[in-house]
């Protein structure tokens, strides 16, 4: 699957003069994570005879990285719409701390429904504050983010719980089916939904032009601050869901400590995927390679044994690299 991104003047006709360009550009961008992909996998599964096992494969890298991909997929619908979102590993933490404690008194499903309910309220006003408020989406969810990080704790009075005693919550995340956990399948259903939206909806013709030129779009009809909007409630829930899974995959809530760098890994995998930082140009997919290629150095570097403190430096080096590349595309569609 593979979305056409667009920087459109119409959300229903996409100016043909640089139609040529912008699949051209769109091959760079995916030769340009797919490639290193490529070639750090079949190094590592030259270097290292447990590379290519189930263990790592499937539940070291694509387990453990399913809550990491579902916030960058609905991220990557944000990013494209013109926005930002760095209030997601605060809605993460607050998901799985609700989840958590109605478990605890209710049953899970409740649980579920009403931490996906919280984390979609946090899009929403996100989403408002950005687009109808005109706040700077940076400063408008770096702000949403203490605001939810304190609610969390008064909420919770600094306390993490353990759901150990009642491990029903787990089935959600740990049921095996097919050789793989339900975590990655319900990873692999929202991947493809937001792909399917952007790639063959009119909603996302509208998320490309709303990025891509967003007084053209007004111009054209389309509901610029809605559409934006739409996109943050995703992406809410997207982070209420990754909490809720990293919940029933450890059975204990998470520090907010521990999920400081959340909303940046989550970015970084946008970014290195291809998706342009000032929207309008963007891939569900290459976001999956994106994030699954720092997760691949992430995992050579332990099965290697190299010093984890170089990891951020190389995922820096990557990034940069990434944007450059942005940059580069965007100069020479001028």
């Amino acid at each position: 699957m593979t979305e056409v991104s667009s920087e459109v003047l119409s959300p229903v006709e996409v100016d043909s003069s640089n139609f040529s360009w912008r699949h051209v550009g769109g091959l760079w961008r995916t030769a340009g994570i797919l490639i290193p992909f490529l070639i750090v996998f079949i190094t590592l599964s030259i270097v290292n005879g447990q590379f290519l096992t189930r263990q790592n494969l499937v539940v070291n890298i694509l387990y453990l990285q399913s809550p990491i991909l579902i916030i960058a997929a609905a991220g990557t619908l944000v990013l494209i719409a013109g926005g930002l979102d760095l209030s997601v590993a605060a809605t993460f933490v607050l998901a799985s701390d609700i989840a958590a404690q109605v478990a605890l008194h209710t049953n899970p499903e409740f649980a579920i429904v009403l931490a996906l309910l919280c984390g979609a309220l946090v899009g929403l006003v996100n989403g408002v504050v950005v687009a109808y408020l005109r706040i700077n989406a940076l400063i408008a969810t770096l702000a949403m983010s203490f605001v939810v990080s304190g609610i969390a704790e008064v909420a919770t009075n600094n306390t993490f719980y353990s759901l150990f005693n009642k491990p029903s919550l787990g089935k959600f995340a740990t049921t095996n089916f097919l050789g793989a956990q339900s975590a990655i399948w319900i990873t692999l259903v929202v991947v493809v939904l937001l792909g399917l939206a952007l790639w063959r909806t009119t909603f996302g013709r509208y998320v490309f032009a709303a990025g891509g030129n967003a007084e053209a779009a007004r111009l054209a009809g389309v509901r610029v601050s809605r559409v934006r909007i739409v996109t943050y409630v995703l992406s809410g829930s997207a982070a209420a869901l990754a909490g809720v899974i990293s919940l029933a995959q450890t059975l204990t809530t998470t520090p907010y400590s521990n999920e400081s760098s959340l909303a940046f890994t989550v970015l970084a995998g946008i970014v290195v995927g291809g998706t342009s930082i000032i929207g309008g140009d963007g891939s569900v997919t290459r976001t999956v390679i994106g994030v699954l290629f720092i997760a691949l150095i992430q995992n050579g570097f332990e099965l290697l044994q190299f010093n984890a403190f170089f990891i951020p430096l190389v995922t820096g080096v990557i990034l940069i690299i990434a944007v450059a590349l942005d940059v580069w595309l965007r100069q020479r569609r001028r």
